[in-house]
């Protein structure tokens, strides 16, 4: 096995301190580059400081010069981010795992294009117990597809800046795929007043947002007499991070291919 040079977007975030962890402790990898954007306090910082050591990897905001001796990036960022590191990468033929939430439709279509050169993982959640839950959901859909109400309800710190979370809406996905249903059709993000009775074809959100919760995820299937909920609670951004080590892993002997974490784990 060969030694994986990894770079980490967003390295001073939250996430990204349980990435650098994560990558500093896993074999077959080391870390090469630490980015921040162009305003962070923690440029020029050792980037191991951040998580209690010191690693020699200063954090800059220059991610071509980053690249330059890189396999992989792993970028847990914002949209804009991910779609700028996204064209320095297609250029340097670096891979990535991307973990970023909240992309448009036509962000997702350029990941589709860039994976034509480089080889790619994106995931809206890189949690092994979370894609173990999607298949879950998968099942369960196909089985309690009729009588059955659905609604999905998530729940997160109050920081994350999207709603509902990219994890809530896959969820919505694997269940409206299942059932044969468009999602962008059935999809009831909240109600307020006279609302009428649901509709059968529907599939319901709630959003929380509230005080450090990491992420915690219930799909109801609610119907006469019984209801059956799936449910996934995070306490440790690190499970994300776990998560993203194995997509280093798979991509080490991809050299194009856009991929999900079904795929990193064998659930196809």
């Amino acid at each position: 096995m060969s030694i994986q040079n990894i770079a980490i977007a967003g390295s001073a975030g939250r996430m990204g301190r349980a990435l650098l962890e994560a990558v500093t402790h896993a074999d077959g990898m080391q870390l090469s580059a630490a980015l921040e954007h162009d305003n962070s306090p923690f440029l020029k910082k050792d980037s191991g400081e951040l998580i209690g050591s010191t690693n020699g990897i200063t954090i800059t905001s220059d991610i071509v010069t980053a690249l330059a001796d890189c396999h992989q990036i792993i970028d847990f960022t914002r949209p804009q981010g991910t779609m700028a590191h996204l064209d320095t990468c297609r250029e340097a033929g670096v891979k990535m795992v991307i973990g970023t939430t909240g992309l448009s439709e036509q962000e997702k279509n350029r990941l589709k294009d860039a994976s034509n050169e480089i080889a790619i993982v994106f995931a809206p959640n890189m949690s092994v117990g979370v894609n173990v839950t999607f298949k879950l959901l998968e099942i369960a859909a196909m089985v309690l597809r009729q009588g059955y109400d659905i609604e999905i309800i998530e729940a997160h710190h109050r920081h994350k800046i999207d709603a509902p979370s990219g994890t809530a809406l896959r969820m919505g996905e694997v269940i409206a795929d299942a059932l044969g249903r468009d999602l962008k059709k059935v999809a009831i993000y909240g109600r307020e007043g006279v609302t009428g009775e649901r509709a059968d074809e529907t599939i319901g959100f709630s959003t929380i947002r509230a005080g450090d919760i990491v992420g915690e995820h219930t799909a109801m299937f609610a119907g006469a007499g019984e209801r059956v909920e799936i449910v996934h609670k995070a306490s440790s951004r690190m499970t994300f991070a776990m998560g993203a080590v194995r997509a280093v892993r798979f991509l080490e002997d991809k050299s194009s291919g856009l991929f999900d974490m079904q795929d990193v784990l064998g659930l196809r």
